[in-house]
């Protein structure tokens, strides 16, 4: 059974793929997850970062627009745009292996599953599931954009006393569009949450700067 089909993460129709190519952007740095990434049914792009060292992953492009994370498991987070949700949760790098492991977000059901990621070349990301340690399922993603320059909060200078990342005036950041794939890498400013995206065409901008990201963050800094 395949866990991480992505038209079951966020319940959206399975649509086909366009074909994708990697001319256009230059060769990724192997070993570097981050960046952009088409999922397999082409209904979404995921961007991945590093965060206070971790790689997290967010919803940063959907085909369909518009849809909330409704079955959350706290209320609260029910109208929470699935633009810029979290999907890959705090992995951390395996020794001397172009793998991470941590944890994926399944929206259909608002759980969460042991998950790991890893580069098959710089240009294809598996990921993989389980649940309770069986029930596994994969697939691969190609990646349109990146891989992405460090995020500022990655940079203890730019930390303030609280603990909190400081939104920096500009970062370079995998331009996301849903009408060109791939793209290039470009300067656009960070945001503090989708809706406060400076560029229109990438409304994510920074994930390391997420509210759901950066708390998380701060919180294991606090432990």
């Amino acid at each position: 059974m395949r866990i991480l089909n992505y038209c079951r993460i966020l319940a959206v129709p399975s649509l086909v793929a366009a074909a994708l190519v990697t001319a256009g952007f230059g060769p990724a740095g192997a070993g570097d997850p981050t960046g952009d990434w088409r999922v397999a049914d082409g209904v979404a792009n995921i961007r991945v970062a590093e965060c206070n060292g971790a790689m997290w992953g967010v919803v940063a492009w959907e085909k369909k627009p518009g849809g909330v994370d409704q079955n959350n498991p706290d209320i609260s987070k029910r109208s929470r745009p699935t633009l810029g949700m979290p999907i890959l949760l705090d992995m951390k790098k395996k020794d001397e292996k172009d793998e991470w492991e941590g944890q994926v977000y399944n929206a259909k059901n608002g759980k969460l599953y042991d998950s790991s990621i890893k580069l098959e070349s710089p240009d294809q990301l598996e990921i993989e599931g389980c649940v309770l340690g069986f029930l596994c399922g994969g697939e691969t993603w190609t990646r349109v954009s990146g891989p992405i320059p460090s995020s500022p909060s990655n940079n203890p200078a730019n930390t303030s006393a609280s603990g909190g990342a400081k939104v920096a005036p500009k970062t370079g950041m995998a331009k996301t569009s849903p009408s060109k794939t791939p793209h290039k890498t470009t300067g656009q400013k960070t945001a503090a949450a989708p809706a406060a995206a400076a560029n229109p065409d990438d409304p994510v901008g920074d994930i390391c700067l997420l509210p759901d990201i950066a708390g998380a963050a701060h919180e294991r800094g606090l432990k």
